[in-house]
């Protein structure tokens, strides 16, 4: 059996111009990065759309899934590659994956099997480098927070208040808490300090909303960095950094086209965690792939409850996009998992643990529809599920009046997904019917806001706020953050924010430990549970499988 790397390469790309020509795209357009893929001018975006007509916008999630994710990328390639099959005008939006779970537990994000996006190895390791980008603007800015504080601290910054964090693109526990400006006096002002993950940043989020240079530039100027002694806030604009953090990141802000296994073509821009941030893609690269074509397809991470509700209350309110459709990944193992089924029988046929299970795809159908959207259940399904277990999912989405599809679009390619695209097209909704609803106003308070998240989306009885967090939130409300939407950071393994909790959780509450104020990107992060900004590695890492083989990359998933 080929490995995915190896699928990867046994298919020979269009070069990347081909692709680009087939979206309407003139060579002046984009910047070449090799012979498969390329950065497109945001000019683009100013010019007419090359079809007439206007785009229809698919959100792909999920169900609550296991640790090794239940597919939703592999969804959305193959999902697009069965309309490209139809005769339709496609075009993917997809985030770009972190090294962080590349080498450690879940492994890439540019799909599987024969729904992949390629060169796989590069857009999993390196890409273009816009991960990079952001790890040197969120550090330069450290850089100049620690610079100001050695020479004089002119804006009287409190060192015991800094909020700003460094990061970097890889798991790793070690780095959570450090002590900066040890050695002596020459060396900097000790203190306090630590890391995040480089898809946690708030410049990650922040380029991701960002609707062009000025406005990216001007959320960089609003990043809240700490206090002063007199308990002011601090800003970039203060410490005059954000000008050569947007220079650092000038070339990122271009969206990255590359195509699938079927030559489909694909954005991938921008990779914010969604336990830890809002888990979408750029808004640049989704409405390039709206110009640019008459579907597309985008996904957000994880489950419903977190990828899927930021990408409505903060993307599309803030952007102001309209899916047509939600389609909601589901698979027989993740079904097993929340029937009380351990991760060694997984793999036994048992029709009943996935009777058991539905309850957890029935939260996230009512969360679906409780946005005003329809969705279409997608079960993934692999070669091991029976037929009885299928049908199991199958009579449940009749009996709710859910449409369903099943697909084997991992084994098959876009051919696998040809009745999910079918299903989609059968919809005949035409975009721009405002259905979608916000779940609060931003009018509430904040902790109505959180209240309403919480208890909409996860089932939770009550919100319970630690003394931290409760500080955190008055600091919110007194500096005037009070009207941005919550940004929840929460465990994926369950709709509560105890991973241990699988199935449909019934009467708990929900830990909120912390608050902070993403002021650049727009919304107030709020830290529930044991959720952690920078994971660790597993004790047996894909890393250990990773390597080099005659000048060929091995092991990468």
């Amino acid at each position: 059996m080929l490995t995915d790397i190896e699928i990867a390469r046994s298919v020979t790309p269009r070069p990347i111009s081909e692709v680009a020509e087939h979206l309407g795209l003139r060579l002046e357009q984009i910047r070449p990065y090799g012979h498969d893929a390329a950065k497109v001018s945001l000019d683009v975006l100013g010019q007419p759309r090359p079809r007439p007509g206007t785009s229809r916008l698919v959100l792909v999630s999920a169900i609550t899934p296991t640790p090794a994710g239940e597919g939703k990328t592999t969804t959305s390639i193959g999902l697009a590659d069965g309309l490209a099959r139809l005769g339709e005008s496609v075009c993917l939006a997809l985030r770009e994956p972190s090294l962080g779970p590349s080498f450690g537990m879940k492994g890439g994000a540019a799909g599987g099997g024969r729904s992949q996006v390629i060169p796989m190895d590069r857009i999993n390791l390196h890409f273009t480098g816009d991960f990079h980008a952001v790890t040197s603007a969120n550090n330069l800015l450290s850089a100049l927070i620690d610079n100001h504080l050695y020479f004089g601290n002119k804006l009287g910054i409190d060192p015991r208040r800094v909020l700003w964090r460094r990061v970097m693109d890889m798991n790793d526990r070690a780095l959570r808490n450090v002590v900066v400006g040890l050695g002596g006096r020459m060396q900097g002002v000790p203190r306090e300090g630590g890391f995040d993950i480089t898809a946690a940043s708030e410049v990650m989020a922040i380029l991701c909303l960002a609707e062009n240079a000025e406005d990216l530039r001007e959320r960089l100027d609003r990043i809240l960095v700490g206090f002063s002694y007199d308990g002011e806030p601090i800003t970039a604009a203060r410490l005059g950094g954000s000008g050569a953090m947007l220079a650092l990141l000038r070339d990122a802000l271009w969206p990255n086209l590359v195509q699938t296994l079927e030559g489909t073509p694909a954005m991938i821009h921008g990779g914010p965690f969604a336990n830890i941030a809002h888990g979408c893609n750029s808004v640049i690269a989704t409405r390039m792939a709206m110009h640019l074509s008459d579907w597309t397809i985008t996904e957000a991470g994880f489950g419903f409850d977190l990828g899927a509700e930021k990408f409505f209350d903060i993307k599309c309110r803030s952007a102001g996009l309209e899916p047509v459709a939600v389609v909601l990944v589901a698979t027989v193992r993740a079904l097993k998992m929340h029937g009380g089924l351990g991760a060694k029988e997984l793999g036994h046929t048992d029709a009943g643990a996935v009777e058991r299970g539905l309850p957890n795809l029935e939260k996230h159908i009512e969360s679906i529809q409780r946005f005003g959207e329809r969705p279409i259940v997608a079960l993934n399904r692999f070669a091991s599920d029976a037929d009885e277990e299928v049908e199991v999912v199958r009579a449940r989405c009749e009996a709710l009046g859910v449409d369903f599809a099943a697909t084997d679009h991992h084994a098959r390619g876009g051919e696998g997904a040809l009745e999910l695209a079918q299903t989609l097209m059968a919809r005949g909704e035409e975009p721009g019917v405002q259905r979608f609803s916000p779940l609060y106003s931003l009018d509430a308070t904040i902790e109505d806001k959180v209240a309403t998240v919480a208890r909409e989306m996860y089932g939770a009885r009550d919100v319970f706020y630690t003394p931290q967090a409760r500080r955190d939130l008055n600091d919110a409300e007194r500096l005037g953050y009070a009207g941005l939407p919550v940004c929840i950071a929460k465990t994926p393994a369950s709709l509560s924010d105890d991973p241990r909790l699988h199935g449909r959780p019934q009467d708990f509450e929900v830990t909120v430990r912390g608050v902070q104020v993403n002021a650049g990107a727009g919304f107030l992060v709020v830290l529930t549970g044991d959720i952690l900004r920078m994971p660790g590695l597993p004790r047996h890492p894909l890393a250990e499988r990773v390597d080099v083989r005659d000048g060929d990359i091995v092991g990468l998933e």
